[in-house]
């Protein structure tokens, strides 16, 4: 199948699942433990209907959004994911040039392949940087004064790895730290002949450029690898780091893997901008809510003190609709991105935003709402919502 022929993104998944070989799709596609979590952000969104009104002028649509102060094309974004370029060479920037085009934000992870600087050339006004905190303060503290230099508009730190993951898919595939082309992986991976190509000829394992700079000279790519793994994660980092990067950054900051109404309240009290409600894909945690499940009781905690936006399980034009309805001003994804371009290089990326601009489109259409940003609670046809007791605002008021 060519990309341009994929109707959906579980199209690109099974492109990519025939062009990847098994520890690298698997990678992509698996999480923590039994990954229940992964199916449980799906289900999240299957018990919320959307309730439609007709005979409204629907004759255009739009489906722009703002957010920290730039107007995007679409509310969606691609979410930050590491060791991209293992799937494509230069993926990274890939998928910023395929942002850049469609006009979306692309959440470039601090554990890419590519640097933050050589991306922000490629997409300077819709690159946001998504930084991990090590054990290592002056190594945080100069990531947040590279992306300064840089001029990166929004900065984001994901919080909900304290430690690694039991994701046993990986585990069963042999991709491990330090990760090694063993024969039993080539074997497999000879059915897919195109990636290895160009594995074998773009040197191996892919060097973290982020991290080279701190791995001291003519550091091997397995080196850096190695000093990534030795100051990530991080498991002593606390509210005090979030305040000490609030200092340091001028910009729009936000906390990404927060799942907590109290933890969010305490975001916003410290003057976070806003939050991307995540599991991490169910990636981390297999027994946490899905993101999409805790979005209301987070958006109830902080009223319209930040923006929201929901990353975890999003496949589907009307996934955002619902997200939306829900209090997210935008939803982001990375698997379906990796698909992309896995599946198609920078095209298949491209083909993937533009599915879900298509099916955005048509949602609204069909629901009589012909503004994205006016859609509400009153949209949705739901089940009650379970709230944790008290809220933090309920609690502040009491």
């Amino acid at each position: 199948m060519n990309i341009q022929k994929a109707i959906n993104l579980e199209d690109m998944r099974t492109l990519a699942r025939r062009r990847l070989p098994r520890i690298a799709f698997d990678f992509i596609d698996g999480g923590a433990d039994d990954e229940r979590g992964m199916q449980r952000n799906r289900d999240a969104f299957s018990r919320h209907c959307l309730l439609p009104r007709y005979l409204r002028d629907v004759s255009k649509r739009i489906q722009t959004v703002s957010l920290f102060g730039r107007s995007y094309a679409s509310p969606i974004g691609i979410s930050p994911t590491g060791l991209a370029g293992l799937w494509r060479p230069d993926a990274d920037l890939m998928q910023a040039a395929a942002a850049r085009d469609a006009n979306v934000p692309f959440l470039l992870s601090s554990a890419s392949n590519a640097a933050l600087e050589d991306v922000m050339k490629v997409a300077p006004e819709h690159v946001w940087f998504q930084m991990y905190c090590t054990t290592n303060e002056q190594i945080n503290a100069d990531l947040v004064q590279r992306a300064i230099a840089c001029q990166v508009k929004v900065l984001v730190i994901s919080v909900d790895v304290p430690v690694n993951s039991n994701r046993e898919r990986n585990k069963r595939n042999g991709f491990a730290r330090p990760f090694r082309m063993t024969p039993a992986i080539v074997l497999e991976a000879l059915g897919h002949p195109a990636w290895v190509l160009r594995y074998l000829r773009t040197g191996g394992v892919p060097m973290m450029q982020n991290w080279k700079p701190y791995a001291g000279q003519n550091a091997a790519a397995t080196d850096v690898a190695d000093l990534y793994g030795t100051l990530t994660p991080a498991p002593m980092v606390s509210w005090e780091h979030i305040k000490r990067i609030r200092a340091a950054w001028p910009g729009p900051m936000l906390i990404k893997g927060l799942l907590h109404p109290e933890d969010a309240f305490e975001a916003a009290r410290l003057g976070v901008n806003g939050l991307v409600v995540s599991n991490h894909g169910g990636r981390q945690l297999d027994a946490a809510p899905a993101s999409l499940e805790m979005l209301p009781m987070i958006a109830a905690a902080v009223g319209d003190r930040m923006e929201l936006i929901l990353d975890s399980g999003v496949r589907r034009g009307s996934d955002v609709v619902i997200a939306r309805c829900l209090g997210a001003r935008a939803c982001i994804f990375g698997r379906p991105s990796l698909f992309g371009v896995a599946a198609g290089g920078q095209p298949g990326v491209a083909r993937v935003l533009q599915i879900m601009h298509n099916e955005i489109d048509m949602v609204l259409a069909q629901m009589g709402c012909a503004d994205f940003n006016d859609l509400s609670a009153d949209w949705l046809r739901s089940p009650p919502v379970h709230r944790l007791h008290p809220t933090p605002i309920q609690a502040l008021h009491a």
